[in-house]
């Protein structure tokens, strides 16, 4: 992830009880080895990990030797793993694999090249695949000492019960109005206060979001992942499908947004005690699993939007 514009993230808007409750234990000197990061999409959570990592290298202070080298991704003592981006596709591949998983191990082994703390921060560990999951499972079971991994995810409940439970969990909430139209300024500095307060007000206090909805011209397929979720028949299915794939970067859009709003959803439900909240969240999981295996196996789009519209009315 070298040039990982993240690495050069300083300011953290929001957030502010969980990285006071982190500060809190490394300061008292007993860090435990593992952290889980979670919140929903777009939250922040990797802007967040990375303010951690800097905290745990000595690099807060942007000016510092430790600071310049993170923000250029040249500390010796961060690996950061994530989902790979293909060029050629120019979009992130659907799954992170084993083999990004296993240059890890040859990094703990390594001492410090700093004499302190090395940092593994995991991007997105709901995207695992079963070997990767294994194989990181085997390293936060034989942790070595002076190293941390960070791992952020959208969707606890797709990691190995046995990774959840080796790891410290933090909850990030969703950001207040201010903070998150502060994020917004700074990484849409060409939007103009209208577009910005229009999305704002629909990414529910998630920045990443309301970048979806930047990039989604008019709201168009927002509006029709919601009536997607509404039901909707055959024909219009396929109506549907052909006005996603004509936009560009469409069917990608689509997926964000379905899967924001159903995990939305899922919450909802959760916090109310309904119980279709276990319906939501297969229907989450099942839709995300068929846009994975289009995008790995190159599969028709047209057919994967009409069977991702399918579980999403039946949800």
């Amino acid at each position: 992830m070298v040039g990982d514009p993240r690495l050069a993230s300083l300011h953290l808007h929001g957030h502010e009880a969980p990285l006071k409750a982190f500060r809190k234990i490394f300061e008292g000197g007993r860090l435990p080895h593992a952290w889980l990061i979670t919140g929903p999409p777009g939250i922040g959570k990797a802007t967040f990990a990375f303010r951690l990592a800097r905290i745990i290298l000595g690099g807060e202070e942007p000016e510092s030797p430790a600071g310049r080298r993170i923000s250029a991704a040249t500390h010796a003592d961060l690996l950061v793993v994530s989902r790979s981006f293909d060029e050629k596709k120019q979009r992130f591949r659907g799954e992170i694999v084993a083999d990004e998983v296993r240059p890890i191990n040859a990094f703990l082994r390594r001492t410090a090249a700093e004499g302190g703390w090395r940092v593994v921060l995991v991007d997105g560990a709901e995207w695992l695949n079963r070997s990767a999951a294994n194989a990181l499972l085997k390293i936060l079971e034989e942790p070595p000492p002076q190293a941390v991994l960070l791992l952020t995810c959208s969707a606890p409940g797709r990691l190995l019960p046995t990774i959840r439970s080796r790891c410290r969990r933090l909850e990030l909430e969703p950001l207040a109005p201010m903070d998150m139209m502060a994020v917004l300024r700074e990484s849409q500095p060409e939007a103009s206060t209208e577009e910005l307060s229009r999305v704002q007000a629909a990414a529910h206090g998630a920045p990443g979001r309301a970048v979806a909805f930047l990039a989604d011209q008019n709201g168009q397929i927002a509006g029709l992942v919601e009536e997607t979720l509404n039901g909707v028949s055959a024909s219009r299915g396929y109506e549907i499908a052909e006005v996603v794939l004509r936009k560009e970067d469409g069917f990608n859009l689509f997926f964000s947004l379905l899967s924001d709003c159903l995990q939305e959803r899922a919450r909802l439900a959760a916090r109310q005690g309904n119980p279709i909240c276990t319906a939501l969240a297969d229907a989450w999981e099942a839709i995300m699993r068929l846009q994975s295996e289009t995008e790995r196996f190159n599969l028709d789009k047209q057919e994967t939007l009409l069977e991702a519209m399918t579980i999403a009315s039946i949800a």
